[in-house]
């Protein structure tokens, strides 16, 4: 008997579009082959899903909702193909009744949400049966939940958008509305940079400096025709040149003579790097902090005032306020 793991059952998952319960129940009945097992589950009633498993579902729903009794607030996609669907009253009322079951049971994970039963049915089935009745892939990509003193909730129009996010302290609710849309407009790709994890810091910084390094050579190679008294801009790929040779804007000679010095001061300028491998360094740190002041919710200017980033806007309500958490979905995304 074939060994089943879990990253065969969620690649099989990924193919349907089927929950993960029938996927693992029909690799096992399928002794791991993957094409007998989509067999299997279309012979279960699962062929549509199986035929729109490589199908775009960038449409639906994203719903962000906040239990003020409990401190948690839940956040859910529920997508398919097309807007038509999305707006489908039978569509629409299924998101509805999937995050009010989540809420009300505080499901955690969108794998338990998926397994948990109502109506009869699991929510995996109940997704499989929109499926069948819409003609279009229908899937929970992403589901969330946050627990913390104070949780907040943003929709934006149309559903197409949502986020939620936690608070170390509870009330400052105009504050907390506030950061949400920050966190809906500027689209943080973290919290703050201490949680980055040290492997993309270093992904990251390894692609600054050899951008810093690209600069520096042109930089270089720019200067070195400037001083030969011919304009970088007319001469900055093969096509400029010929095409400004044709114009008159620079002469053949001097189309020769911007080639040559491309040549010379880009292997000059190479072998230079050793030497600026402080001046890089420090370059690249700069460009290391700009990239997280841009990216990290904590460190970007506040929308709505860039002379303050958005950890000081929350001071302003109190000295203490911080937010610990945030989730924001998009359809497509």
């Amino acid at each position: 008997m074939a060994n089943i793991t879990a990253k065969d059952v969620n690649e099989l998952r990924k193919m349907t579009g089927v929950g993960m319960m029938d996927c693992k129940n029909a690799l096992v009945e399928a002794d791991g082959d993957v094409q007998k097992a989509i067999d299997i589950l279309r012979k279960k009633g699962q062929k549509v899903a199986a035929k729109r498993a490589d199908r775009s579902a960038n449409e639906g729903r994203v719903i962000a909702k906040v239990n003020a009794e409990q401190n948690k607030g839940y956040i859910l996609v529920l997508s398919c193909e097309t807007d038509f669907v999305g707006k489908n009253a039978e569509f629409v009322a299924m998101s509805e009744k999937i995050i009010a079951e989540a809420m009300a049971h505080d499901i955690k994970t969108r794998e338990d949400l998926l397994a948990y039963t109502f109506d009869g049915m699991t929510v995996a089935d109940h997704l499989l049966q929109l499926t069948g009745k819409t003609g279009e892939k229908v899937e929970i990509p992403a589901y969330n939940v946050i627990d913390a003193p104070h949780v907040t909730a943003y929709n934006h129009n149309g559903n197409r958008l949502g986020v939620i996010a936690g608070f170390n302290m509870p009330g400052f609710e105009e504050t907390t509305h506030e950061v949400a849309l920050q966190i809906a407009a500027m689209n943080p790709m973290s919290l703050s940079a201490d949680c980055i994890s040290d492997e993309v810091k270093a992904h990251e910084l390894s692609v600054i400096i050899e951008k810093t390094k690209t600069d520096e050579i042109a930089k270089a190679v720019e200067n070195a025709i400037r001083k030969a008294g011919i304009n970088p801009a007319h001469v900055d790929s093969d096509d400029h040149i010929e095409s400004n040779m044709a114009k008159g804007w620079i002469t053949p000679e001097q189309a020769k003579q911007a080639r040559e010095i491309k040549v010379s001061a880009t292997a000059e300028a190479q072998a230079n790097l050793e030497k600026q491998a402080k001046k890089i360094e420090m370059i690249s740190q700069g460009r290391l902090q700009k990239y997280y002041k841009e990216n990290t919710l904590l460190a970007q200017d506040y929308y709505a005032d860039n002379k303050m980033n958005v950890a000081d806007f929350m001071k302003k309500a109190d000295a203490n306020l911080t937010c610990t958490s945030y989730f924001r979905c998009q359809l497509g995304e």
